[in-house]
C-alpha cells in the first residue's frame, strides 16, 4: 500500500509541473530501513543486492542514480527496475520509466520489455501493444522474450486466439517460442476448454523445434479427463511415452481419476498397476482417487484392500481419503462402517472437515437418529468447523420427513442468524413441511419471505406449494399462482398440469379439469401415466353427467396408448 501510495504521489507531482529534484526529495527525504547506509554510491547499493526491495528505498536509490555525474547506463537502471517488478511493484516500474525518459536516459530492448511486462501484469496489454510499436519506431527487433511477454499478458485477460496470433507472427518473424511461451499459451487454451487447439499446437511447435515437456502436457491431461474425454487422454499418454517425455504420479493420477469418475474401474486400476510397474509409486492422492472410485461402485472388498496396501506402505490417508470413504458408507447405508472410519481420523490425528461432518449427519438423519444429528453439528460448531448450507438442509429435510417441521424451521432461524444463506432447496423444503403438516398458512409466509428475499423458486417449489394449497382446499389461490407461472417465462412440465387437473377434480370443477386436460397438446405438454391416473376418476364423474368423448380426445388417448403412456382399458373408459 505505501508502495502504490509514494507512486500515486510521484506522479501528481510530476502531472502538477514540480521539479523533479523536488518530486523525489519530498518522496525521500527521511532514513529507510532498507539500505544499511545510504552514504553508499549507487553501485555499491546495487552490488549489495535488490532482492525485496521496499518502495522508498527504490525511490531512493533512483534519486541517488539521477543525481550522479556522470548518469547511471541504462543497464543500471534497469538492474534496479528488474529488482522492483520482481516485487510486483508494477506501478512503481512505470512511473521509474516515465521519469528515466524525462531525464534522457535512452531506452533499450531490455528495459522496454520490462515495461511491456508491468503494463501485462497490470491487465493493460493494450500500452503493452503501444510499447511494442514503440521497440520498432527505435529500430530495435522485438524477441523471444518481448513476444513470450505479450503471449502471456494476452493469456491472462483471457485473449487466447490473438495469443495464438501472435506466437505465428513470432515464427514468421523467425523467432523460436521457448518452453515458458508454449506452456502459458497451452493452459491459456486448456482453460478456455480449447483443447484439440493445444494439441495442434504442441504437434506444430515440436514440428518448429520446440520440444515439450512433462508441464506442457499436464492441463491437457486434466481438461480431457474433466470433460470425459479419458480415452484420448489415454492415447496423449502413450504419445508422451513415445516422445520420451518424463512421466509422473501427477499424470497417471490423473488419466486415474478420469476413468474411475467414467466408471471403469478394471482399466484404473491396470492403470495404476502398470505405473507402479515402470516404477512411479502411488501417492495419497492416487490412492484417495482409486479408493473413492471403488466405494462409490459398492466394491468395498477392493477399497478396503487399496486402504490397507496404503497403509502398509506408510503412505498416511489423509482427510480427502477419509472423507471419501465416510461419505460413501453413509450413501451404501453403512453407518457403523462410517462412524468407525471417523472414530480412526480422531486417534489418527486428522481435523475433521465440513464435508466430515455433514456426511455423519446426513447418515444420521437417514435412519431417523435426529437428536444424535444435532449432537454432531453442536459439535462440529463447538470445534470451530462452520456448517454450510448443505450442512443445516440436510438436517432440515431430516426433521421435515420426521415430522418435526417445526424442529426444522427453528434449525432454519438459529442458521440465518449464523449468517448462513437459505436457498431454494432449503425454503422449498421447509415448505413442503409446513404444507404436509395442514399448516398451509405458515408455508405461504415462508413463500413470500423467499421471494422477497431475492431467493429464486424453481418449479419444484412451485410444485410442492401448488400441490399443498390444492391438498388443503385452497384451489383459488393455487390457481392464481398457477396463472402467474404462465405468464412468466417459466417452462411448465406435466407435473403442474397434474396438480392443477387434481386439486380441480377435488374441488368438483371437473368440467374446468377436463378443460384443461384437453388443452395440453396445444401448450406442447405429453400427458403422463399419473395424468391418466387422475382422468380415470375424472371420467368416471364425466359420464355420469353424461360425458361423451369427442375426436380430439380419442386422438389425445390413441396417441398416449401407441407410445405406452396409457393402457387399452382407458379407451373402453371413454366409449
Amino acid at each position: 500500500m505505501k508502495g502504490l501510495v509514494q507512486t500515486r504521489r510521484l506522479l501528481l507531482l510530476e502531472r502538477a509541473g514540480t521539479p523533479r529534484t523536488h518530486v523525489f526529495s519530498s518522496c525521500c527525504g527521511r532514513d529507510y530501513s532498507g539500505f544499511s547506509d545510504r552514504n553508499l554510491s549507487y553501485k555499491e547499493r546495487l552490488r549489495s543486492g535488490l532482492a525485496d526491495i521496499k518502495a522508498e528505498d527504490a525511490v531512493d536509490l533512483f534519486q541517488s542514480m539521477i543525481r550522479s555525474r556522470p548518469l547511471p547506463t541504462v543497464t543500471d537502471f534497469n538492474r534496479l527496475s528488474s529488482a522492483v517488478a520482481r516485487t510486483k511493484q508494477y506501478d512503481l516500474v512505470l512511473a521509474l520509466s516515465k521519469q528515466m525518459e524525462l531525464i534522457g536516459i535512452a531506452y533499450d530492448l531490455y528495459s522496454l520489455n520490462i515495461v511491456i511486462n508491468c503494463f501485462c501484469r497490470l491487465g493493460r496489454v493494450c500500452f503493452a501493444y503501444s510499447v511494442l510499436g514503440k521497440i520498432l519506431k527505435l529500430g530495435y527487433e522485438p524477441d523471444t522474450v518481448t513476444f513470450s511477454t505479450l503471449i502471456n499478458g494476452l493469456c491472462l485477460e483471457g485473449r487466447v486466439s490473438e495469443a495464438v496470433g501472435l506466437v505465428d507472427r513470432m515464427v514468421e518473424m523467425r523467432h523460436t517460442p521457448d518452453l515458458i511461451t508454449i506452456n502459458t499459451l497451452v493452459n491459456g487454451l486448456c482453460l478456455k476448454g480449447k483443447v484439440s487447439e493445444a494439441v495442434v499446437l504442441i504437434d506444430r511447435m515440436i514440428e518448429n523445434g520446440c520440444q515439450p515437456n512433462e508441464v506442457t502436457y499436464g492441463p491437457v491431461l486434466n481438461v480431457m479427463c474433466k470433460s470425459g474425454k479419458t480415452a484420448l487422454a489415454m492415447e496423449l499418454l502413450r504419445k508422451m511415452e513415445e516422445r520420451k517425455i518424463k512421466l509422473n504420479v501427477v499424470h497417471y493420477s490423473i488419466i486415474i481419476d478420469g476413468l474411475c469418475k467414467d466408471e471403469n474401474l478394471d482399466d484404473a486400476l491396470n492403470l495404476f498397476n502398470e505405473m507402479e510397474v515402470k516404477g512411479f509409486k502411488a501417492d495419497v492422492i492416487t490412492y484417495t482417487t482409486l479408493i473413492r472410485g471403488f466405494c462409490n461402485d459398492g466394491r468395498w472388498d477392493d477399497g478396503a484392500q487399496l486402504l490397507r496396501d496404503m497403509i502398509t506402505r506408510r503412505i498416511a490417508p489423509n482427510v480427502v481419503t477419509f472423507n471419501s470413504l465416510i461419505d460413501s458408507f453413509v450413501k451404501e447405508g453403512k453407518l457403523l462402517e462410517a462412524e468407525e472410519l471417523y472414530k480412526e481420523m480422531i486417534r489418527r490425528g486428522i481435523s475433521p472437515t465440513t464435508i466430515t461432518y455433514t456426511s455423519l449427519i446426513d447418515g444420521f438423519c437417514k435412519e431417523n437418529r435426529l437428536d444424535e444429528a444435532n449432537q454432531m453439528l453442536d459439535l462440529m460448531i463447538s470445534k470451530e468447523c462452520d456448517p454450510n448450507i448443505v450442512t443445516y438442509g440436510i438436517l432440515i429435510n431430516g426433521y421435515c420427513k420426521a415430522e418435526r417441521v417445526d424442529d426444522g424451521f427453528e434449525l432454519f432461524r438459529k442458521m440465518s442468524l449464523r449468517g448462513v444463506v437459505a436457498n431454494t432447496v432449503t425454503y422449498s423444503t421447509l415448505i413442503q413441511g409446513f404444507c404436509q403438516s395442514g399448516k398451509v398458512e405458515v408455508a405461504k409466509e415462508l413463500f413470500q419471505a423467499m421471494v422477497s428475499r431475492r431467493v429464486p423458486p424453481n418449479i419444484v417449489t412451485y410444485s410442492i406449494l401448488l400441490d399443498g394449497l390444492c391438498d388443503n382446499g385452497e384451489l383459488e389461490k393455487a390457481m392464481e399462482i398457477f396463472e402467474k407461472m404462465q405468464k412468466s417465462k417459466m417452462e411448465l412440465d406435466i407435473g403442474i398440469y397434474n396438480i392443477i387437473i387434481h386439486g380441480m377434480c377435488n374441488d368438483s370443477k371437473v368440467d374446468d379439469a377436463w378443460d384443461l386436460f384437453s388443452s395440453l397438446p396445444l401448450r406442447g405438454v405429453k400427458a403422463d401415466v399419473k395424468t391418466y391416473n387422475i382422468l380415470s376418476e375424472l371420467i368416471e364423474d364425466l359420464k355420469r353427467g353424461g360425458f361423451a368423448a369427442d375426436a380430439s380426445t380419442i386422438k389425445m388417448v390413441m396417441d398416449m396408448l401407441s407410445d405406452g403412456r396409457l393402457n387399452k382399458s382407458f379407451l373402453d373408459r371413454l366409449s
